[in-house]
């Protein structure tokens, strides 16, 4: 077999390859195409199964193809979708949730809600995260994932954090991720990852705030106060460096929302939430239900649950790993949320919320593919995807976030 050919791109695959199929009816993945485009494209990686496939040229360009805004774009890891129009973006999201749900979950005729956009789509990011390039400075991950490549400008990321970047003059050994972060007070703060677990002597010859994330995402102050304050709905939220946080307060007020929807609470429910983090969701939760159970690994992430929930009296935190907790507890709960990782909830986990029979199960995800594989267990155990709600929390990235409601 040639190691070039002509492809016609059908679909968007999860992981923003566009994918076709050649004559031997094998998936291509090739990234930077469109579907609908004719493209010639050179064989990388090939499997019994399906290949991968370099984009060679553009032989009939998709109308949504534009031109990308970052110079960096395709040598980059960051962004996978500058090529295309932003309605183009949003549009492919509720076909790449459906084949996911029906090839890993087996879960087939379901109609997806259209995608929430994200306004602004550029300058929208308040966290990036920096690694040490090999001969100074800091950068990002190549596409190939094999070297950090030196960075000039990122047109995704806030313009406060992007001067910060360039006036960071910093030599740390053992250094291994540098995150920047902007408060919605504007207030700015650098956390470092470092081999070493002593904390180094630091200046700041400017108003940041430095911390250090320890290997056990706990963190020290350095210098100035160890968070950030974000801003949701009008209430303020305390982050500590080493907790997630959605990288745009806008966005994560749009998961809010979408769940608030979709669990349609009457007020007198028992809810248990698994990964409560630092209380953001859990907060919205208890003005709408009758008590929160939640239960989060994280000690700063729930000390950080203590300060944002004060005066809040129907909330219960847990610390633990769920499929820990959840075994002692001696609740009932009406109505379950869960927004765990990327890599999606344990088998143990599954198994114990299963045991609970609650009635409605609200799942955040960050990940469609571990969302099918969880909600392939949670349907054999009876439960039904009654909707899903795409939410573009990354612009130009192949990075989203779902909502759905399962129902037994």
């Amino acid at each position: 077999m040639t190691n070039t050919l002509t492809l016609k791109l059908t679909i968007m695959a999860n992981g923003g390859a566009a994918m076709g199929f050649d004559a031997q009816d094998r998936p291509i993945f090739v990234p930077f195409g469109i579907p609908g485009e004719t493209v010639a494209v050179a064989l990388e990686e090939q499997k019994n199964h399906y290949a991968r496939g370099k984009l060679i040229e553009v032989l009939a360009a998709s109308h949504s193809r534009v031109e990308p805004r970052c110079p960096h774009f395709g040598v980059c890891s960051g962004c996978h979708f500058q090529h295309m129009a932003y309605e183009a973006q949003t549009a492919v999201l509720p076909q790449i949730i459906a084949d996911q749900l029906k090839r890993i979950g087996g879960i087939e005729n379901i109609t997806v809600n259209k995608t929430v956009p994200h306004e602004p789509t550029w300058t929208y990011r308040a966290e990036v995260q920096l690694s040490p390039v090999p001969g100074g400075g800091l950068g990002f991950w190549s596409s190939s994932r094999r070297q950090v490549m030196p960075i000039e400008t990122c047109p995704i990321i806030r313009e406060e954090l992007l001067n910060l970047w360039q006036d960071v003059d910093l030599e740390l050994p053992g250094l291994r991720k540098l995150t920047l972060r902007i408060g919605d007070d504007d207030a700015l703060l650098a956390a470092l990852e470092i081999d070493d677990v002593e904390p180094p002597e630091l200046e700041a010859d400017f108003p940041v705030s430095v911390a250090m994330v320890l290997p056990n995402r706990s963190a020290a102050s350095l210098v100035g106060d160890p968070y950030s304050v974000q801003t949701i709905n009008g209430r303020d939220f305390r982050v500590s460096p080493g907790c997630y946080f959605a990288p745009n307060t806008g966005m994560r007020t749009a998961v809010i929302q979408s769940l608030l929807s979709l669990a349609n609470l009457q007020g007198s429910e028992t809810i248990l939430e698994g990964y409560s983090g630092g209380g953001t969701l859990t907060a919205f939760l208890a003005e709408a239900a009758a008590e929160i159970v939640a239960v989060e690994i994280n000690e700063d992430a729930i000390n950080d649950a203590i300060v944002n929930l004060n005066h809040t009296e129907n909330v219960s935190l847990y610390q633990g790993w769920l499929e820990d907790v959840l075994p002692t507890l001696n609740r009932q709960p009406d109505v379950i949320v869960v927004e765990p990782p990327a890599k999606g909830l344990s088998g143990t986990a599954v198994d114990h919320l299963i045991a609970c029979t609650a009635p409605k199960l609200l799942y955040v995800s960050a990940d469609i593919a571990t969302l099918a594989r969880d909600g392939k267990r949670l349907s054999k155990a009876g439960y039904h995807l009654a909707q899903i709600q795409p939410i573009d929390t990354s612009p130009h990235t192949y990075h989203f976030h779902t909502v759905s409601l399962w129902q037994l």
